[in-house]
C-alpha cells in the first residue's frame, strides 16, 4: 500500500447568518453555498451538507482506491449516495450513515467490493465521523 500523502490546502468554512435571513457559507478557497431550512426549499440544509461531504469524499476515495489497486484505467462512473438516520433521543444527531456506492467499469464483483472497503478506509470524512472528533466552540 502506498504511503499516506498529506496535501496542505486552506480548509474550513464561515457561516454568516444575517438578521432574519438564512446562513451563507463560504470557504477560504472561494466556495459559496446558501443554506436553506424549509423542507420544500431547493438547496442544501446543514444535514445535506454533511451528507454531501461524505458522498463526495467516498466517490473521490473510490478513485484513489482503484488507482492503488491498479485498475483506475477500467474504472467507470462512481456514484456515492449517502443518507442518514436521526437518533430518537437527545442530543439531536445522526445515529447511522448509509453509504451506497455504484461503481461502473470493467471490474469484477470482488474488485468492486475491495474498492468500496478501501474507499471507506481512505475517506477523511468517514474516518473523522467514525472517530468522534473533539469539538471546541468559543466566543469570538
Amino acid at each position: 500500500m502506498s504511503e499516506l500523502r498529506i496535501r496542505t490546502r486552506a480548509t474550513g468554512a464561515l457561516a454568516v447568518l444575517p438578521p432574519g435571513g438564512l446562513p451563507a457559507v463560504t470557504t477560504p478557497t472561494g466556495g459559496t453555498v446558501d443554506v436553506v431550512t424549509s423542507v420544500s426549499a431547493p438547496g442544501f440544509n446543514p444535514l445535506d451538507l454533511l451528507y454531501a461531504s461524505l458522498a463526495a469524499c467516498m466517490a473521490l476515495s473510490a478513485r484513489i482506491a482503484a488507482t492503488r489497486l491498479g485498475v483506475a484505467d477500467r474504472l467507470g462512473e462512481v456514484r456515492a449516495e449517502v443518507s442518514g438516520e436521526k437518533a430518537n433521543d437527545e442530543p439531536s444527531r445522526v445515529e447511522k450513515f448509509n453509504i451506497r456506492l455504484e461503481i461502473a467499469g470493467d471490474l469484477d464483483a470482488a474488485t468492486r467490493q475491495r474498492i468500496v472497503g478501501d474507499a471507506e478506509n481512505i475517506c477523511t470524512v468517514s474516518n473523522t465521523l467514525r472517530c468522534a472528533p473533539a469539538l471546541h466552540a468559543t466566543l469570538g
